[in-house]
């Protein structure tokens, strides 16, 4: 058991579901497995399940706990601070994916 961060600079959905309660009403909140740390009052930038940058987003709330399932979780409450112009998208996915989530093909 153990903590694991996560990078100051991400915030990726793993929910389709999620990320557009976020961006639809302003406010929301994704669910991680395991136990994480995120940096809670700091802005970053929200990612889509398919690595695409979308947005900047303010931690809220990082909760860590174990489920009614045992399984360790992370609640994450945010709110969104305003969507990426398209060009801001363009290059701040560029840049993730050479630092976070692999080169692209």
């Amino acid at each position: 058991m153990g903590f694991q961060t996560e990078f100051n600079s991400v915030c990726k959905f793993k929910s389709e579901q999620e990320l557009y309660e976020l961006l639809e009403y302003g406010r929301g909140k994704m669910v991680k497995k395991h136990f994480r740390v995120f940096p809670t009052g700091q802005k970053v930038i929200a990612y889509t399940p398919d690595n695409q940058a979308v947005a900047i987003v303010r931690i809220l709330a990082s909760i860590a706990e174990i489920n009614f399932q045992g399984e360790e979780v992370t609640q994450v409450e945010m709110e969104l601070v305003r969507r990426l112009t398209e060009e801001e998208a363009r290059i701040q996915t560029s840049l993730a994916h050479e630092m976070f989530f692999g080169e692209q093909s």
